[in-house]
């Protein structure tokens, strides 16, 4: 399996290792595999029965060729143990009637990231023995909450590694904060920018389009890579978790093989939504993919209208990860339906003009798949509410935005298929706002609100969170967006 550039119309050349180890296309765009490899029904219903590293090293196997499966599983045996994800990785839990919660946050840092997050840095690992590569690889994150503290635990103390996190200083929450400013190991280092995450996402782009940068780094033993959801090592190991949805479902019987079910996706970045579509692609049988917005409601204009336009009013919610007006891997999607030179041409508008627009038939294609609901700060509080009062579950902020998009999707519609819903952060992350939700009040203090969201719902408070308040502050530098590449050097004593 070769992969190219989604802003390319050249050949795929490039092997899974190379595109791990670089990241970013030298062009800007997002690599994309030459073609997408079948999963028979026949396979699926084998992977009923296997844990879910077996899942994982099957499916990672398909797309990432030049890695042998024995590789694979060992890597994916390691990620996913019992250790890491205490309750379990992707477990689905039944909400009420068709509906199906898939959790994706019990690993190490409680937030979805974690299921690609703990995979990744061995793959990278891996790339830099296949690649032959000597220099140390500097991963440049941007992150709107969870990706950062994921990112952190995934590559902390990995050796030739280190890891440099941004973050906008008033867009993550206290927990987030908290998490990445706690964050141990000798080889990480944080900093947040005054601005929001589309400036820290600009800026880390820019940063690795910059060639004079690339080459102060090279001089110095280092080159970038990335760990965002634009890297294919972080989006690749998303793909399972559907496949291994797909898979419980059956083994509960509320599927018969070949029945096809519904995912509904918080979604800010587009890449656990488009996880979710390349499975569809392979054969998993998808029938709607949902995809949730919050008051930053972009993406359900565009999927609605054909018009991309982030020149609008930018919302702070309580669901901060999905804060976001540049939904990066969209322009994958933008690949797959309308091309490479197409896709070359709407990025350039956006960059441009901050906006373009596809053809009618392009919409037409997206539509197939994909439809748009999104959820207010008002929509989002009531949903918390009414889902734990009515059907006794607790969840985050982002969420309760999918469960309310999932239930307009089927008030509109009259779908009754199974809807496995993702759930991409503990209750806990955002416990001021989810206690806010529940009672009508505020907790004492934000720091004091998951004890007190605990003892209100009589849950548990995940084990990467608890004690959090305890830990010392390890970063706390601010700097302006323009400043974020002098702040690498002085991570690096460049």
């Amino acid at each position: 399996m070769l992969y190219k550039s989604t802003r390319s119309t050249e050949k795929a050349t490039a092997t899974s290792a190379q595109i791990i180890k670089q990241g970013l296309a030298a062009d800007g765009g997002l690599f994309v595999p030459e073609s997408i490899p079948e999963l028979s029904m026949e396979e699926i219903r084998a992977l009923c029965n296997e844990s879910y590293p077996v899942r994982a090293a099957k499916i990672l196997s398909k797309f990432l060729t030049d890695y042998n499966y024995e590789e694979l599983l060992t890597d994916c045996t390691a990620a996913y143990d019992e250790t890491s994800f205490v309750g379990g990785a992707a477990p689905l839990v039944d909400l009420h009637d068709n509906y199906k919660i898939m959790e994706l946050w019990h690993g190490p840092t409680a937030a979805f990231k974690d299921m690609a997050l703990q995979i990744m840095p061995r793959l990278l690992s891996r790339a830099l023995v296949k690649t032959g590569e000597e220099r140390t690889a500097l991963i440049l994150v941007a992150t709107s909450g969870d990706t950062g503290k994921a990112a952190l635990e995934g590559y902390k103390d990995i050796d030739r590694v280190k890891i440099m996190v941004f973050y906008p200083v008033d867009g993550v929450s206290r927990i987030q904060k908290l998490q990445m400013a706690t964050q141990t190991g000798s080889n990480v280092n944080v900093c947040a920018i005054e601005g929001n995450f589309d400036d820290a996402q600009t800026g880390v782009k820019v940063i690795f389009g910059d060639e004079s940068m690339a080459e102060k780094l090279n001089q110095n033993g280092y080159f970038f890579s990335s760990a965002n959801s634009i890297n294919w090592g972080r989006l690749a190991p998303q793909i399972v978790y559907y496949v291994s949805a797909y898979c419980d479902l059956l083994s509960a019987g509320t599927c018969k093989p070949g029945d096809s079910f519904n995912v509904c996706v918080p979604t800010g970045n587009f890449g656990n939504i488009f996880a979710a579509y390349l499975a569809k692609l392979m054969g998993l049988p998808i029938g709607k993919l949902i995809c949730a917005s919050n008051s930053n409601n972009l993406l359900t204009d565009f999927l609605r209208t054909g018009t991309y336009d982030r020149n609008r009013d930018f919302y702070l919610t309580m669901s901060p990860s999905m804060d976001i007006l540049i939904s990066s891997n969209l322009e994958r999607l933008l690949c797959f339906t309308a091309g490479s030179e197409k896709t070359a041409a709407y990025m350039q508008s956006l960059s441009k003009n901050g906006c373009y627009t596809v053809e009618k038939e392009v919409l037409q294609k997206i539509q197939e798949n994909f439809i748009g609901y999104f959820a207010d700060e008002k929509a989002t509080a009531d949903t918390i509410r009414e889902t734990y009062v009515q059907h006794g579950y607790l969840s985050d902020t982002h969420t309760a935005v999918a469960i309310s998009a999932a239930k307009q999707y089927v008030a509109e519609s009259g779908d009754t298929r199974p809807m496995v819903i993702d759930s991409t952060a503990s209750p806990y992350k955002f416990a001021n706002n989810v206690y806010r939700a529940v009672t009508g009040k505020d907790a004492s203090s934000v720091l004091e609100a998951p004890e007190e969201l605990s003892r209100e719902t009589n849950t548990e408070i995940p084990y990467p969170l608890a004690g959090l308040t305890k830990r010392p502050v390890r970063f706390e530098k601010v700097v302006p967006r323009e400043k974020m590449a002098d702040a690498v050097l002085d991570y690096l004593n460049i």
